[in-house]
């Protein structure tokens, strides 16, 4: 088993309807942190939200930067079903380790897709093995969205990605070590197009959106323009705004609105 051990926090001390965890994991060769936020009223099988950091940040950053919880809340008032939000860190390699299975530094992406999940339905009251399971991300963290959820298609029942890396070329702009080191087994391992392209057939409902002040926003319009080549169904949104911390905050609520659709359908 590639959870090794869990450390759990206390509800009596932590901060309101937040759990961490700590998971020692041999995919990673180490322990990172997971923030779930929920409320102990949730129905059975609860559906799962996994939401992903971009550089520099880590399973904090969503809530103490972003607001993601609030933004959550102000939703539920206004009728949003219930989630369960989980905030993991994307392992801690360098500046961002982009969810890859690394060849010589471990498997990020079974961390998320296997490790994670696992410690989530195994300590979280209210979710288990038939919760539906949605991805979104920002940055970084909306290209591990977009390639993990083409990759695995039927893990996850909805793609929401904001102001996404679309390639390791875009990746390069925001780290200082070089991409090539990012070497996985399989030649075509982080390419997105890839993945879109093998699972076009199964790919769950999928959007994106970018701000145009965001240095990434011509890429985004690429990787648009090859899922529709594809023939890929998606949603994208062109936004005001930049690579930033409000813009994120401010449209959040498009991905929950997005998943809360997938639920009332």
């Amino acid at each position: 088993m590639a959870i090794l051990r869990v450390e759990k926090s206390n509800p009596e001390y932590g901060q309101k309807n937040t759990t961490t965890l700590t998971l020692h994991s041999s995919h990673i060769s180490g322990r990172q942190d997971v923030s779930i936020y929920h409320s102990n009223k949730v129905t059975p099988n609860t559906p799962i939200i996994f939401l992903l950091h971009g550089v520099y940040g880590s399973n904090w950053v969503w809530m103490e930067l972003g607001g993601a919880h609030l933004v959550y809340e102000q939703l539920k008032a206004e009728g949003l079903n219930d989630f369960v939000l989980v905030m993991p860190s994307d392992g801690g390699l360098w500046d961002g380790s982009a969810y890859l299975p690394l060849k010589n530094h471990g498997d990020y992406e079974q961390w998320i897709v296997d490790d994670v999940l696992t410690a989530v339905i195994d300590n979280i009251y209210g979710v288990s093995e038939q919760s539906r399971l949605y991805i979104s991300g920002l940055s970084m963290g909306g290209y591990g969205a977009l390639r993990l959820g083409a990759k695995y298609p039927e893990k996850f029942s909805g793609i929401s990605a904001h102001s996404s890396v679309t390639s390791m070329a875009d990746l390069q702009q925001f780290i200082e070590i070089d991409v090539a080191d990012y070497q996985c087994e399989f030649e075509h391992e982080a390419d997105i197009n890839y993945w879109l392209a093998k699972n076009k057939a199964s790919l769950p409902p999928m959007r994106l959106d970018c701000g145009t002040e965001d240095s990434l926003y011509l890429s985004n319009l690429q990787l648009v323009e090859t899922m529709k080549n594809l023939g890929v169904a998606y949603q994208f949104e062109e936004l005001k705004g930049g690579h930033e911390w409000s813009y994120w905050h401010q449209n959040l609520a498009k991905t929950l609105l997005f998943f809360n659709e997938i639920e009332n359908a």
